[in-house]
């Protein structure tokens, strides 16, 4: 269960974020919206969240979870594969002292993006990306088993990250689109097929027995609901359009 969250607040700036999207820039005055509902999302849910201002000189520093992995033993600062992103972790790890004393770094040549790392009990699957290389992932593997976790790698090659085609709904549950529905790792999980028109969806958010679905993929909605999970739906338009999903906008713990 989580009781924490950090989110930051969407910047002026967020139309130069990097994009492979072809949905259009992002509206701000929309964008500010959509993350005020995203954090009464996160309330509701029970968190209590601390949002960070926006920070103008990082066009993608809304999309926090990139930054730090806060795990129940400890934090690990990333060092994101983006060059345009790395200075946003020392304003992060700022944050993140105000919770934890255990704080570890990934150090170059390793890179490494949260959102390529999915928790599953003690276990961590991290996923090899363009952002996400072999020595980050050695790295935080190396980590974790200082704190009694473990980790593994999964290679992808469809998406920016592991968790935009495969999250972790607890109960031995994952929610998973196009290549990540016959990988080996997760071949002794349930798992709910995201139909392939709503592959975004994909990035759904457990939390706390509630599961965040972003609006406007009834599909994958009324799938997760048949799977017996509450949800909460919220509208992260603003975000897709810079390849961000509704586990991109906070790190919780």
């Amino acid at each position: 269960m989580f009781s924490k969250a950090i989110v930051r607040k969407p910047c002026e700036n967020m139309v130069k974020g990097i994009t492979s999207s072809t949905l259009g820039l992002p509206n701000y005055q929309n964008a500010l919206k959509q993350h005020a509902e995203y954090i009464k999302a996160l309330e509701q849910c029970g968190l209590s969240v601390t949002a960070l201002e926006g920070a103008e000189e990082y066009p993608d520093s809304v999309f926090v979870e990139d930054t730090a992995l806060l795990t129940p033993h400890c934090a690990v600062i990333t060092n994101p594969g983006a060059n345009s992103r790395k200075g946003e972790i020392a304003t992060i790890e700022n944050a993140v002292k105000s919770f934890y004393t255990n704080i570890e770094h990934i150090q170059n040549p390793g890179t490494l993006d949260a959102g390529d790392v999915m928790m599953v009990g003690s276990h961590f699957y991290i996923g090899l990306s363009d952002r996400t290389n072999q020595e980050g992932a050695n790295q935080l593997i190396n980590i974790l088993r200082k704190y009694g976790l473990n980790g593994s790698t999964v290679s992808l090659t469809t998406v920016l990250h592991l968790k935009t085609g495969v999250n972790y709904l607890e109960n031995n549950t994952l929610l998973a689109s196009g290549e990540f529905l016959l990988k080996p790792e997760f071949k002794n999980f349930n798992i709910i097929k995201v139909p392939s028109d709503e592959s975004y969806a994909s990035n759904s958010l457990w939390i706390n027995d509630n599961v965040i679905v972003p609006k406007g993929f009834p599909k994958t909605l009324e799938l997760i609901k048949n799977a017996g999970y509450k949800t909460i739906v919220v509208d992260v338009s603003e975000f897709r359009k810079l390849d961000g999903g509704l586990s991109c906008l906070s790190l919780r713990f």
